[in-house]
This record gives structure tokens, C-alpha cells and sequence, in this order.
């Protein structure tokens, strides 16, 4: 059959909001309608007539309401083929009618593990019955018209008044893919409640998706999967694209580690920060950021740590930008910053980031713990005779921060609260701070007292050694190599201090 014309239907829904203008319509269009407890008396108090389930079974509600529908008449109402013979013989045989709508939604299990229920009212809400009752209406899209979650409601509104309830086969089989979507989508997330990650298994589910005008080039598609107003208020400017989102992604990872620090102002380029300072008002740290390397910034990402204020939005007008993102703007910056249209404007709502971190290689999938250590000077091993004075090891945290957010192989040059230079994505560390020091000579940066970050151990002293003569007399490195003695050793003679973490900051 091509066209279904809804005689008959099942309702058993869970949240019944927008639920009244479909039982109407379905009522002035003549339809029987089954349902089961709340439904029923919601349908009830709408004055309309509704058959009770438990009449056709003859069974009523068991175990709690555990057991509602799972009954043959209710099955063989759903999966019946209406031009098979012996099926209608069956029915008749056993008394059993035919649906040809079941609307269903299942019991909300993801919102309340985010809500922090207990195990007890977790495991209540994995959906038995609705989930059966999808499965078979999906399965026999052909003669059944499946409504299988709330946000089809207008859809199918549109189609019961304009069609005068009949539904063509088109259209049944798309609410019927949608249905397992909605179905693989909540085993996803009952698997990962009790898997903790203890199998090697990787499931994900995401049903919000957003198209991008393209990926990282304009041949290539791009889609971002997620829901970016659950971390953002977008007050202004135009679509994020694709290479926006990986560097507002950065941006927002790096600034989880200075969130509770100081006025704090970073500006990223390609995913890495060309510009960073803390300093005692918001102001003075965008300007020692964009000091850092004002040329990159020119098309960059721009976030702070405290509320944007007007001083700070007036320099930044000034900037060619494309994105600029706080906790929070005031009234007047906001008038500032909104009069380049297309600039956009994001507010970071507090929020929890991912603990694990997935991404694409070969044929399958890459997937490890997001790196949340951030070392303090509690963590600093001294192995030098030299240790550092309390500016310095300020500085080092400073860069050790940093440099776990910059592509390896990488060097990060800090003094007094700001970044001077880095050398970033290297394939060897030597080219890396030769690169950092290069960088942040041709911007005036005076290296002497500087400190100097690495994310991971030096297998020589060729680096301690550049950055002596250079003038920069601290280190911070995670230590680890065998032949760590020949950088210190190279330290203690020439009056540097390096302290030790003991942890590896790669990003690749």
C-alpha cells in the first residue's frame, strides 16, 4: 500500500505536552484510540473516548506499571501485514484490531542520569514497553505510521490536517528511520551507564547536528554533531565555521586552566595561542597578549577570563577578529563590539568539559582521558642547585600551562605573566625554541630572565644550552630522559634553575 488512512491507534506517551492538538484532530477525524494509564486520562479529560489497553489484553497494569503492553494483541495490532491473508485471518481468529498509528515516547533514562538520580530511579526509567512498541511500528513502516518522539508532533500534525489523516509510504518510512534513531540513540546511553568504560567498545550517540557552510577547505563538507547552546550564549555575529569551532575549542580548553586566575586574556590562531598574559586588570592583559604577536592575531579568536569591560572593547574594535568569547560582557562593550556584524560574540556558560576525547584515524577511531593534570609548584621537582625565586616559579606555571595546550613538538617562552613566543608543531624541540627565540626577538621581547617550558623531556642539552644564551635562565621540562644529568649538569654550571614535573604535556 502507498497511502495509510488512520483508522485506529495506539497513544502511550510519557510527556504529554503537545499531545492535545493530535488527539483532537485524530478524534475529529473519526480514529479509535487505545491508550494506558496517564495517556488515558489525559485523553479523558479531554473529553474525547479512548479504549483501554487492558480491555483488549484482558491483563491489567502489572508489576508497578512495568507491564503495560507487552501482549500479543497489542504486537499483532502493529506487526499484522495488511495484504497478507493469513495475518487478517489471524486477527479475526483471535480478535485482535489493527493499528495504523502508534505514537510513543520512551521514559527519559539520559535525563535523569544527568539529573543525578539514583541507580534505583535510573534503572526505572529504562523503557521496556515504548521501546518494543517502536521497534515493531518501525519495523512494519508499510502499513503503520510511527510518532515515536515529541519533536515530530507539528510534523505530523501538518500531515493529519492537510492530508485528512492519510499518511503515504514516504513519509511513514522517514518517521520509521527516525524512530531507530531514536531507539540506538537511548541503548547508547544505557550501554555507557553500565559500561563505565569497562569494555573496549565504542559507541557514541549525538542526535543534535548542525551543517557548516564547509569543513576545514570549501570542498570539503563539514558537520559539527552537538550542542553548542548547552556551553555558549551566542549574542551576535555570523555562523561558526568549521576551523572556528577546533579553535574556539582550543581557546576554551586553555582557558580551563586559568579560569581562576588573575585577569587573563589569550588570543589563538590555528589552535594555538599567539598571544597570553594575566595581569591585575583585563585591559593591560590584551594588550600584553596582542603584544605577544600582534600580526598573527589579525583574524584570530579572542577569550577572556573575566567580564569584558568597555577599555578592553574599545582595543579590541580595533582588531579584526573573528570570534571573541568571556563569561560574560557588559552592556556598553557589547554596543562596541556588535558593530562589526559578523564578529561573533560568545558567552561561556559554566560547564563540565568532555572526560574523554575521540578522534577519527584510518579506518576506525582514537580515543583516550582528556589531559586534566595542571601542574602547580607544589608539583616542581628542583634538580638543579639553583631553584627558581617565586616570580620564576609563577612564570612556570604560567608556561607550563601553555605549553600543554600548543601542538607538539614545542617550546614556550613566558616573562612576567606573559607569553613572549612559542615554537609550535615542530619536529624537533631544537627547531622549536630556535623558532620561539626568533619569534620573539622580531617582536622586541627582551629574553633575559625569561623562562622556557617544554612539553616533553630533552634528550640533550643542546636546548638549555640556546636558551643561555639567550638570557633565559629557568626551566621547566618534565623530566625523564637518561641522560637528564647532561642537562643538569649543563644548569649548575652556568647558574640556570630547572625543575622537574615528571609529567609528558604532548599535543598532537
Amino acid at each position: 500500500m502507498s497511502n495509510t488512512k488512520i483508522k485506529s491507534a495506539i497513544i502511550s506517551v510519557f510527556n504529554k505536552e503537545g499531545l492535545a492538538p493530535i488527539v483532537k484532530a485524530l478524534n475529529s477525524q473519526g480514529v479509535t484510540i487505545y491508550s494506558t494509564g496517564g495517556t488515558q486520562s489525559f485523553i479523558e479529560d479531554l473529553g474525547i473516548e479512548v479504549k483501554r489497553v487492558e480491555d483488549l489484553t484482558s491483563y491489567p497494569s502489572i508489576l508497578g506499571g512495568r507491564v503495560k503492553t507487552l501482549h500479543p494483541k497489542i504486537f499483532g495490532a502493529i506487526l499484522n501485514r495488511k495484504d497478507n491473508t493469513q495475518d487478517q485471518q489471524q486477527l479475526q481468529e483471535f480478535e485482535i484490531p489493527s493499528f495504523d498509528l502508534v505514537m510513543v515516547d520512551l521514559y527519559p533514562f539520559e535525563e535523569t542520569v544527568a539529573a543525578g538520580g539514583t541507580h534505583e530511579e535510573i534503572i526505572e526509567k529504562i523503557d521496556i514497553g515504548g521501546i518494543s512498541l517502536i521497534r515493531a511500528a518501525a519495523k512494519n513502516y508499510k502499513d503503520v505510521m510511527l510518532v515515536s518522539t515529541r519533536t515530530q508532533y507539528n510534523d505530523f500534525l501538518s500531515i493529519l490536517t492537510e492530508q485528512n489523516g492519510e499518511v503515504t509510504l514516504a513519509q511513514r518510512k522517514a518517521f520509521a528511520r527516525d524512530a531507530f534513531n531514536v531507539s540506538s540513540h537511548y541503548d547508547t546511553h544505557i550501554f555507557n551507564y553500565f559500561n563505565k568504560g569497562e569494555q573496549a567498545v565504542f559507541k557514541q550517540s549525538i542526535t543534535e547536528a548542525q551543517v557548516l557552510r564547509y569543513g576545514e577547505n570549501p570542498h570539503q563538507e563539514g558537520i559539527f554533531y552537538g550542542d553548542l547552546d548547552e556551553i555558549f550564549d551566542k549574542l551576535h555575529g555570523k555562523e561558526l565555521s568549521y576551523n572556528n569551532l577546533l579553535d574556539v575549542d582550543a581557546a576554551v580548553c586553555l582557558m580551563e586552566d586559568f579560569k581562576n586566575d588573575a585577569p587573563t586574556f589569550a588570543i589563538l590562531k590555528h589552535n594555538n595561542a599567539c598571544g597570553l598574559a594575566t595581569r591585575e586588570t583585563l585591559v593591560q592583559a590584551y594588550k600584553d597578549a596582542l603584544a605577544g604577536d600582534p600580526v598573527s592575531a589579525f583574524g584570530g579568536i579572542l577569550m577572556a577570563n573575566k567580564t569584558i569591560d568597555v577599555a578592553t572593547a574599545e582595543l579590541i574594535n580595533d582588531l579584526f577578529c573573528e570570534v571573541v568569547i568571556a563569561p560574560s560582557f557588559d552592556e556598553k562593550s557589547l554596543e562596541i563590539l556588535k558593530s562589526k556584524k559578523n564578529r561573533v560574540l560568545l558567552v561561556q556558560k559554566p560547564i563540565d568539559l568532555p572526560k574523554k576525547q575521540f578522534r577519527t584515524i584510518l579506518n576506525g577511531v582514537l580515543a583516550q582521558d582528556r589531559d586534566t593534570i595542571t601542574e602547580t609548584v607544589e608539583n616542581f621537582e628542583t634538580v638543579t642547585k639553583v631553584a627558581p625565586t617565586a616570580q620564576q616559579k609563577e612564570d612556570l606555571v604560567f608556561a607550563n600551562k601553555l605549553v600543554k595546550h600548543t601542538k607538539s613538538n614545542t617550546i614556550v617562552i613566558a616573562k612576567n605573566g606573559q607569553l613572549l613566543a612559542s615554537g609550535t608543531g615542530q619536529t624537533s624541540r631544537v627547531d622549536a625554541l630556535n623558532q620561539a627565540i626568533h619569534k620573539a626577538k622580531s617582536f622586541n621581547f627582551d629574553l633575559n630572565g625569561a623562562v622556557m617550558a617544554s612539553d616533553a623531556f630533552f634528550p640533550f642539552p643542546d636546548c638549555v644550552e640556546i636558551a643561555n644564551l639567550e638570557g633565559i635562565n629557568t626551566v621547566v621540562q618534565p623530566g625523564g630522559s637518561i641522560k637528564d644529568k647532561l642537562s643538569i649538569d649543563y644548569c649548575n654550571e652556568h647558574g640556570m634553575a630547572m625543575v622537574f614535573t615528571g609529567n609528558r604535556h604532548f599535543k598532537h
